[in-house]
């Protein structure tokens, strides 16, 4: 096994035993379905696929949303573990910027940084948030957050600010207008956008349906 894969696999572990008995819209598995998108979008891009593998695996190592907004936590705890496995410096600060600037509500500030990797891995994690599966994610967060499914009473709010965003206690079905259903024309690579349409497609059958239920009309 090289360096760079002693790398991945060490991460890897970490990651998993780190996450025992999250929640299960941003646990293992989460990571590892989007460690999995990094590995398929970033074999079609010219990237490092170490700095993809390894923000995959440490972009929720500890999400601000679950560590009272703090958003320099998952960077931080990032790179100290990278620095004990003995990572190299200029790898480390890739990584952590990437965590730092991959998430959606960081889309509300001025884009301080970018690079093809982190294009990888935010279009990978953005793929987990849309479908079946960010469906699921959705309705599991809502429910820890104890958020109602859909009040017709409340509209989304689709002017938001970045604290309006982070502090929403809206119901879940507004999540889809405030975010789901706009990532699939923020995609940034050819695979990620070629995925996102069909996985947004769903999202919309699924809203027809809802509302078909409410209503009493399906």
């Amino acid at each position: 096994m090289d360096t760079n894969q002693q790398l991945i696999k060490q991460t890897a572990q970490y990651v998993k035993i780190t996450l025992q008995g999250a929640e299960a819209g941003h646990d293992w598995f989460h990571i590892q379905r989007v460690w999995n998108n990094a590995k398929l979008i970033g074999s079609q891009e010219r990237v490092d696929m170490l700095i993809v593998e390894l923000a995959a695996l440490l972009h929720d190592i500890a999400d601000s949303k679950f560590h009272n907004g703090d958003e320099e936590i998952g960077p931080q705890t990032a790179g100290a573990f990278l620095k004990s496995i003995n990572a190299n410096a200029d790898v480390i600060e890739h990584v952590q910027q990437i965590i730092r600037y991959m998430s959606f509500k960081a889309s509300f500030d001025e884009v301080k940084f970018n690079s093809l990797e982190l294009q990888v891995v935010q279009d990978a994690d953005r793929l987990d948030a849309i479908g079946a599966i960010g469906i699921a994610r959705a309705f599991t967060y809502g429910g820890f957050k104890n958020r109602e499914l859909y009040d017709p009473a409340i509209p989304p709010n689709l002017s938001m600010s970045k604290e309006e965003y982070k502090n929403t206690l809206s119901p879940t079905i507004n999540h889809f207008y405030e975010k789901l259903l706009l990532l699939k024309d923020k995609m940034n690579t050819k695979t990620g956008k070629q995925i996102a349409q069909q996985r947004h497609q769903f999202m919309e059958q699924y809203l027809e349906q809802f509302y078909g239920e409410w209503e009493g009309r399906m």
